[in-house]
This record gives structure tokens, sequence and C-alpha cells, in this order.
């Protein structure tokens, strides 16, 4: 059986806040650890039937950037649950939320130029 580790290194200032993040993946094209501004890391838990979530960010990504990094990841949960369940309803509801927040965040961006 084929096994793939995924590792992150956070490295934290005096405040114990993410100052530096950085990732490396077995499976990977690219070889050694890569920076990144923030991850986002969700684990069922079968247990207590509850899901367990890791974010965390740097100070260098912008609000900008982390609203389009949960749309992109909001818009890749409905690729996956169409894919995993079939369930085209609840995958266009979400992709339906995608596109709203995208407009929200173009108009934003506009007046804030």
């Amino acid at each position: 059986m084929k096994k793939s580790d995924i590792n992150f290194q956070i490295e934290l200032d005096e405040n114990n806040l993410p100052k530096a993040i950085q990732w490396d993946a077995s499976d990977k094209e690219s070889a050694g650890m890569e920076s990144t501004k923030s991850i986002s890391v969700n684990v069922w838990d079968n247990l207590n039937h509850a899901t367990l979530r890791i974010d965390l960010w740097t100070e260098e990504m912008s609000v900008v950037e982390m609203k389009r990094f949960y749309i992109d990841i909001l818009g890749g949960m409905a690729q996956t649950i169409l894919n995993s369940t079939g369930d085209e309803y609840f995958s266009e509801e979400m992709k339906e939320l995608c596109d709203r927040l995208v407009k929200h965040v173009n108009e934003e961006n506009k007046r804030n130029s």
C-alpha cells in the first residue's frame, strides 16, 4: 500500500502567532519545503462526530488574499461533494455561494481602489 506524508513547519513569533509557514509532501512535484502564507486543515473526528480545524496565516497574507483563499476552498469543496456523493444540488448551492462571494470581493476591491 502506498503512503504519503504531508508536513507543516510553523515558525511562531513571541506572541505565538505564525511568522512563517512551510510545507512539504512526499507526492508533490518539487522537492523540499515551500513557503506559504496560509493553511487550512480539516479533520473528521469519527469518535466525536465533529470536525477539527487548523487555520493559520502569516501577517503577510492580505485580507483580499484571505478572502480569495476561502472562496477557492469552498469551490474545491463543492467539486469534492459532487465527486464523492453525486449530490448536484449541494454542489451547485456551494458554487452559487462562491459566485456571490467573488462578486462581493470584486465590488469591495473597486470601492477601495
